[in-house]
Formats: structure tokens, C-alpha cells, sequence
């Protein structure tokens, strides 16, 4: 999921749009958010009283502990070159990103797509 920050990434709109994100998804999905040191989640305390989800920090300089996310953002890349302006994509389009990645198949999820995968953790628990 892509959060949709057009005014900018102060710690208060990045915690708005996660709070809106994760209130998306079903309770028992979301355990836990691993973020960096970014001065972005400087909000993180009222982003866990919101939604009853803990934030952990990674360790400075260490991007081995967000492995997944490390690998995301290098994919994200391909659409989004780094110094990109982001505030000039609409939530359609950031959708449309997140659908063609969510939609190819990862080695770390046994070749599956990140979209099967969580069609299949929805529908062992409804």
C-alpha cells in the first residue's frame, strides 16, 4: 500500500494517511509497522493510541532490518526515480503502482504475488 502525501511529509500528515491506510485493512493484519529514523514518524505515539498498532525503529544505518521494505523501495524506484517530486501523483496513480507491484510475483513469498498472498490470508479467516 502507498500512502498519498500531496501537501508534504510532515510527522502529523504522514501519521494521518497511515492511520487512514491501516484503518483499510482487517485488525488481525496488522501486528506491528517497522519504520527507519526518519523524522516522518515523529508522530508515532499518537499513530499507535489511533489505531492500537506499535511502532518499532530500526536501528540507525541499518536497512537489513526492513528487508522487504528495502527490496520495495528499490522497485519503487523503477517508477519513481529518487529526488521525484511525489506530490505531483494523484492517489489513482499511486494505486495504479501499487496494483502492478502488488501483482508480481515474489521469490520471498515462494514465487506468489504479494496480492495472492494476502487473498489467501483473507480468505482463511473469514
Amino acid at each position: 500500500m502507498l500512502l498519498h502525501l500531496p501537501e508534504d511529509r510532515t510527522a502529523e500528515h504522514v501519521r494521518d494517511a497511515l492511520v487512514e491506510t491501516v484503518q483499510t485493512l482487517p485488525a488481525h493484519l496488522v501486528q506491528s509497522l517497522t519504520w527507519d529514523q526518519g523524522a516522518e514518524m515523529a508522530a508515532h505515539g499518537s499513530f499507535t493510541v489511533a489505531t492500537d498498532v506499535p511502532v518499532y525503529f530500526c536501528d540507525p544505518a541499518s536497512p537489513w532490518q526492513r528487508g522487504s521494505n528495502e527490496n520495495t523501495n528499490g522497485l519503487l524506484r523503477q517508477y519513481f526515480p529518487k529526488s521525484t517530486d511525489l506530490s505531483v501523483h494523484t492517489r489513482a496513480s499511486l494505486d495504479v503502482v501499487a496494483a502492478e507491484l502488488n501483482g508480481r510475483p515474489r521469490k520471498t513469498l515462494g514465487w506468489e504475488t504479494p496480492a495472492e498472498r494476502l487473498a489467501k490470508l483473507l480468505a482463511t479467516t473469514s
